[in-house]
């Protein structure tokens, strides 16, 4: 039996800021989580998001819906980046996970269009990794934008993982293997990075296995 914990109202489950600062709000009568990137971190592709507590996810399925905006002092380089981290480690040292680029899903621009959404794995292989290998398989499109809700949703069966956006029957990304393995497990967490006022809600957490 899969165990799942269904929330619609975000503000049930409880997160610890990593590299970020969060609060409740309300969007259009409804609560969802506002996450802002903190620390000035250098790089792409950190450990910068909410993370949920008490949770050890293994195998199973997330969904969320994400809402971004860009920052008033957002560089010219920011693209909305937000999106799940998941079987994130106690030290937050290592993680799996899939963004979207909402600027980028009706860019007249093909180029960038195809860097829409992105699958990275903490620490090593981030989006510039796979890009200065000529790695492709990691990115895809999506009919997505800013300031508007977005379905995202992880499917993840031991080292296998697909990525669904706006309730698409096929995944728009597979990943086989994930680059930590079959076995890994940990928590999962509402990410965001450089530039993003990032909005989450009706956050749903089913385990195919047992998860605290």
């Amino acid at each position: 039996m899969a165990n799942k914990k269904e929330i619609n109202q975000i503000n049930h489950f409880k997160f610890q800021p990593v590299h970020t600062a969060t609060e409740i709000v309300t969007i259009a009568g409804e609560s969802a989580i506002r996450v802002v990137k903190k620390d000035k971190l250098m790089q792409f592709d950190e450990n910068t998001y909410a993370k949920l507590k008490n949770v050890n996810f293994h195998n199973g399925v997330i969904a969320v819906k994400v809402l971004s905006r860009l920052l008033p002092d957002a560089p010219d380089f920011a693209r909305g980046f937000i999106g799940l981290a998941f079987r994130i480690n106690d030290d937050d040292s290592a993680f799996e996970s899939f963004y979207v680029r909402p600027t980028n899903g009706r860019c007249s621009d093909p180029v960038r269009k195809k860097h829409t959404l992105q699958y990275f794995s903490y620490p090593q292989y981030t989006f510039a990794y796979f890009r200065d290998q000529g790695i492709t398989d990691y990115e895809g499109t999506a009919d997505i934008g800013l300031n508007e809700w977005i379905e995202l949703k992880v499917v993840v069966t031991d080292d296998r993982a697909e990525f669904f956006v706006n309730g698409g029957n096929n995944p728009a990304i597979t990943v086989d293997p994930l680059k930590h393995g079959a076995h890994s497990t940990g928590s999962i967490g509402l990410f965001v990075d450089v530039g993003t006022e990032g909005y989450f809600k009706d956050l749903i957490v089913t385990s195919f296995d047992e998860m605290k």
